[in-house]
């Protein structure tokens, strides 16, 4: 496989909206990348993101196979994400994809497949666990920082807009599913990441505001595990203002993150210790104020993964937040509780 330049990993970004472009503006300042070219139906949006400064192709394919890529970025709309995937792997590309994995647990399991038989690295795009808050929050969990975890609560959502039912991911086909597999992804891999895989699932979905029936604009969840915990969740697209809030709690007190930067406010990590003695807790509070970091972490992580290093987030992580997807939607079908 060849490189662009000594030591630098030549990538191609196949999709160029909002994440696309960030991915591409990563990746190409990043000391060991290098873009090559950018992917894109839209020749328009894909020349507006080059900029001059790299190949512009509406093919996939031509991209895959050109010799000067080691690295695919596939941040394309769901239904898309699977073939991608797969024919970069095959071609023995590095791949980090965007969320979900695939619109399927079905096709989860193929692109793991996929990466386990072409030996490339492979991660899935959950830029939410390198928020510092959210990192530091999780290490609490496993350092005892909070006793023993006994629940999760967890609410992500924004307000939705006007339009919406006219977006690919308004469409069944495209998306796999609404609000629960768009951001609910992003809440359920981090439910797995700090207590790992439930025992069971419940879930009511609801289509409350926005015309994009037969996909919900709202997902309420509830997950058990064996050891005990409990985790809720509520993912929405009828928040009157962005939201995000993350409560882990133990027996000796808790730690939440509020917020993650820009529109869904200042990312702070505050940290509970229970009086046991009876009175109000003690609070500690830390502000991660600026730019959101999240992504450059990522890909730093994705970078040393291909050099060697451990993966975060890779196959196994991916197909088990599409495992439980598949279990919340199973039960929001049948109206009970099911076995995850």
């Amino acid at each position: 496989m060849s490189m662009t330049a000594i030591g630098q990993l030549g990538v191609a970004v196949v999709g160029c909206g909002l994440i696309g472009s960030r991915r591409a503006r990563t990746a190409a300042l990043h000391p060991r990348t290098r873009l090559c070219t950018v992917v894109d139906s839209d020749a328009a949006r894909a020349a507006q993101l080059a900029g001059g400064a790299c190949d512009v192709t509406a093919d996939w394919r031509s991209a895959i196979e050109r010799d000067d890529v080691n690295v695919i970025v596939v941040s394309t709309p769901n239904v898309l994400l699977a073939d991608v995937a797969v024919a970069a792997l095959e071609r023995g590309r590095h791949v980090l994809m965007e969320k979900p994995m695939g619109r399927t647990l079905a096709e989860a399991e193929r692109i793991a497949a996929a990466a386990t038989a072409s030996g490339a690295v492979l991660q899935v795009g959950f830029n939410h666990r390198h928020h510092p808050a959210v990192s530091r929050a999780r290490e609490t969990v496993r350092c005892g920082g909070i006793g023993r975890l006994i629940s999760i609560r967890a609410r992500y959502g924004h307000g939705g807009r006007p339009g919406l039912e006219r977006e690919w991911r308004s469409d069944p086909v495209q998306a796999g599913g609404g609000e629960l597999i768009d951001q609910g992804v992003h809440v359920v891999d981090l439910i797995h990441w700090i207590a790992g895989m439930p025992r069971s699932a419940y879930a009511l979905v609801q289509t409350a505001v926005w015309p994009i029936s037969p996909l919900e604009d709202n997902a309420y969840g509830l997950l058990a595990f064996e050891h005990g915990v409990v985790a809720q969740l509520h993912v929405s697209m009828t928040q009157w203002k962005n939201l995000f809030s993350l409560e882990l709690h133990g027996d000796a007190g808790a730690v939440t993150v509020e917020g993650l930067g820009g529109s869904y406010g200042v990312e702070r990590l505050i940290h509970v210790d229970r009086a046991f003695q009876g009175g109000a807790p003690d609070v500690h509070e830390e502000r991660f104020e600026g730019e959101d970091g999240s992504w450059s972490s990522e890909w730093n992580a994705f970078v040393s993964a291909i050099d060697g290093g451990a993966a975060t987030a890779g196959p196994a992580e991916g197909v088990a937040a599409m495992r439980i997807l598949e279990a919340l939607y199973r039960s929001a079908r049948a109206g009970t509780p099911v076995v995850v």
